[in-house]
């Protein structure tokens, strides 16, 4: 890819992103560390030593995420989301320390759903 086809997509990236409402930037958040996981368990499958560091960020992804949670508005939503946020958390972190494609799955199904969710929101906005 050219720089300046990588550029071009970087800018459009950026405007998405400063031109979305709430919801929207959420999904966008889950297709990243979909994204990311998804990348992961490809280098895990061709030996590729960096995908330690592609697990972290979408470890850091799900911790915006995490950090974003408002429990006093979201009450028991929040805190079922703070959850299952945690428990991603610990599959990267377990699929990063043991190279297991597993724990990567099984923190991507929940992601996965979570996104399924968050789509059907952002429809509804719309």
């Amino acid at each position: 890819m050219s720089t300046q086809v990588r550029n071009a997509a970087g800018a459009y990236r950026r405007n998405a992103v400063m031109t979305a409402s709430r919801e929207k930037l959420v999904v966008l958040l889950y297709e990243g560390a979909l994204r990311f996981m998804d990348q992961a368990v490809l280098q895990f499958q061709q030996g590729d030593g960096s995908a330690g560091q592609t697990l972290s960020r979408a470890f850091a992804i799900v911790s915006e995420l995490r950090t974003a949670l408002d429990f006093e508005k979201g009450g028991k939503v929040a805190t079922e989301l703070d959850r299952l946020y945690i428990f991603v958390q610990d599959r990267l972190l377990e699929a990063t320390r043991t190279r297991s494609q597993e724990r990567v799955t099984e923190a991507r199904q929940v992601m996965s759903q979570l996104k399924e969710a968050w789509d059907g929101i952002l429809k509804q906005s719309v």
